[in-house]
């Protein structure tokens, strides 16, 4: 499952694949609903009312996706060719067929979406000053299915669901079958511990007790060793382009952890931005191109980074009284001043702000927000010193009070 929000539909994206076919087989997702260790379950909104995110199934957008491009007459659509090489002055690609033979094709121009570990980006590794890094976080995910009970959810849908336990974390998201798709991120060191089904069972009943009766014991033991953990990486790179032929969009350019929903919505900014590009060079590719790396790389950078913050978001901060306290403040400043204070989480899901941009505004107004609560605190504790100091309380009334106070409490210190 991925999160598709209102960023892209703000953007139009979605009308490349059908708008309201897409967004009317998601389902809206209002707040993150925190699940504590205790049962409790504690909603933080992602927004104002109205803003919600997407609960999408990819297996759909790709079929919706290669439906809208088969409407094309000058599209053709190629499955199992494997890229084997492509040349930087011809634009020719070099391609293994499903039988074992080779196929040439000379392009004007290769658009290079074929994923984190791209083919099309083999070749950008020979050039000169092309910059490249790939980090494996050291956790892991594993999906698990939580079915539906008596045909119906087993959760509330609206939400996304949240097990944060501050080093590994638990979520689930609503698909339209009524079913939920849970997914555990946690290290990889704590995955290899779990070897037998009563030890899945008794990792739920210490850190997830509430799911074990709604994902089902026996599905449990059988589906958390059906595959084993799978690695996440993120990529970063840049240039995007070579010369004037080629380019990468998507996870090619930018693979990401999944812990902003951003993913998706990047990979399609990146083809919005471009058709802005083209229309702005008139298609000229030797000014396109330097244009299209110079407004993403930074964008795409920092979208990479706010996915790594956000993990510990999910799984550490929501538990903080802190961070929450910090949320209502933001909320509180927004609603007063929605043009000044804008939040992190606001700004990217919900506004056409530039993701670089963003990070950049939240740290100025966290610099702000954080310096203003703090004198605002100091001024406080001053004004109270001072009524202390001018208006002294009365010693004997103020003895007289704490020793009522003692004599109430001194029953429930014997036994």
């Amino acid at each position: 499952m991925d999160n598709l929000t209102d960023r892209a539909e703000k953007k139009k994206v979605v009308a490349v694949v059908g708008g309201g076919l897409i967004v009317s087989q998601g389902i809206p997702m209002h707040a993150r609903m925190i699940h504590s260790l205790n049962g409790v379950q504690s909603p933080i909104p992602y927004g104002k009312k109205g803003q919600y995110i997407l609960s999408v199934d990819r297996a759909n957008l790709n079929k919706e996706l290669l439906t809208e491009a088969e409407r094309y007459a000058n599209t053709k659509l190629n499955f199992e060719y494997k890229l084997q090489d492509w040349s930087v002055e011809t634009g020719l690609m070099t391609f293994i067929k499903p039988d074992g033979s080779k196929q040439e094709i000379e392009a004007d121009l290769i658009v290079g979406c074929d994923g984190a570990f791209s083919a099309v980006r083999k070749q950008f590794l020979r050039q000169s000053r092309f910059n490249y890094s790939q980090t494996y976080i050291p956790h892991g995910y594993m999906e698990l299915t939580m079915p539906p009970i008596n045909g119906e959810y087993a959760m509330k849908p609206n939400y996304l669901h949240i097990w944060p336990r501050n080093t590994f974390m638990m979520i689930a998201l609503p698909n339209m079958d009524k079913t939920f798709t849970c997914t555990l991120f946690m290290p990889f060191e704590e995955f290899q511990k779990i070897t037998k089904g009563d030890e899945v069972i008794g990792f739920f009943q210490k850190y997830f007790p509430d799911a074990i009766p709604l994902i089902g014991v026996d599905a449990l033991k059988r589906d958390y060793f059906r595959l084993p953990a799978q690695a996440m990486v993120s990529i970063k790179c840049s240039p995007y382009h070579i010369g004037n032929k080629c380019v990468l969009m998507g996870d090619a350019a930018h693979a990401v952890v999944p812990f902003y929903g951003q993913g998706m919505n990047a990979g399609f900014e990146d083809c919005m931005v471009f058709d802005e590009v083209m229309e702005k060079f008139n298609e000229d590719f030797g000014a396109v191109l330097p244009e299209y790396t110079r407004l993403r790389v930074p964008d795409d950078h920092a979208i990479a980074d706010l996915a790594m913050y956000n993990y510990v978001e999910m799984r550490a901060h929501v538990n903080s009284k802190w961070f929450l306290f910090r949320k209502r403040v933001d909320n509180i400043l927004h609603f007063l001043m929605p043009q000044k204070i804008i939040p992190l989480y606001t700004m990217v899901t919900f506004t056409r702000t530039r993701y670089h941009e963003a990070v950049a505004r939240w740290h100025w107004q966290d610099k702000v927000i954080n310096r203003g609560l703090f004198f605002g605190a100091a001024g406080a504790i001053l004004g109270g010193s001072y009524l202390l100091i001018k208006n002294p309380p009365d010693i004997n009334k103020l003895c007289i009070t704490i020793e009522k106070v003692w004599n109430k409490l001194t029953p429930f210190g014997t036994s």
